[in-house]
């Protein structure tokens, strides 16, 4: 799945010379936190968000008086943003974009290392879309258990399957054995999170309980 399935097409957007009461409108409307904001050759000029309207005049947040640790541009800056009425005064300039054709966990990276809400959707220059964190959850809520396996031997395959490519964050891989579609799991851990995780794997293939054999090192056999 890519950004292009994901992403709600053609969004409305806002020039640099709208107002901020037009663009806020838009927000408020279509309930969403940001708008693009495209330039007179359409292409990508920003994005003015709910952040970008944090500091203002309106809601009392705009400082009064310089930070003296700033410098005398970023004053100036700040003085414009939190007063202008102009879009193109207080969007976002330096806008974080993703291609079409980017794979879900790409959106999910940049989303979660920019702690931002939302990416405008390009193909080459020009924007096609917006793919938000809400859009992430959708792929999450419409997710599935792994498919029924019939037979003991295609389910014991399948779970030692997902325990080897969870290799990284086990200190052991556990034996198992299925009989009679009941599963057995067996051998020693080092902690209840790594139980947990052996007991999510193998819930995840063959549904809830199983034959719990596992032991924490030094502190006995641990039971469901």
């Amino acid at each position: 799945m890519n950004a292009k399935d994901l992403m709600t097409e053609v969004p409305t957007t806002v020039s640099p010379e709208h107002s901020v009461w037009h663009a806020t409108q838009i927000m408020l409307s279509e309930h969403v936190s940001g708008v693009p904001v495209l330039a007179d050759d359409g292409l990508l000029a920003g994005i003015v968000t709910e952040g970008d309207l944090l500091r203002r005049t309106e809601l009392g947040t705009a400082e009064a008086f310089p930070n003296p640790s700033q410098d005398a541009d970023a004053v100036a800056r700040a003085y414009v943003k939190s007063r202008s009425w102009k879009v193109g005064d207080v969007m976002t300039k330096n806008v974080i974009t993703i291609d079409e054709n980017a794979a879900v966990h790409e959106i999910a990276k940049l989303i979660d290392q920019h702690d931002i809400k939302r990416l405008p959707v390009m193909r080459k220059e020009r924007l096609v879309g917006i793919v938000s964190r809400a859009d992430l959850l959708k792929v999450i809520a419409t997710g599935k258990p792994d498919a029924e396996i019939r037979g003991d031997e295609a389910v014991r395959r399948a779970i030692v399957a997902r325990l080897a490519e969870a290799a990284s964050v086990l200190s052991a891989q556990p034996v198992v054995a299925v009989e009679g579609g009941i599963v057995h799991v067996a051998g020693d851990i080092r902690s209840q999170d790594e139980h947990d995780a052996i007991r999510m794997i193998v819930e995840g293939v063959a549904g809830p309980g199983f034959k719990d054999d596992l032991s924490i090192s030094k502190k006995g056999p641990v039971r469901l």
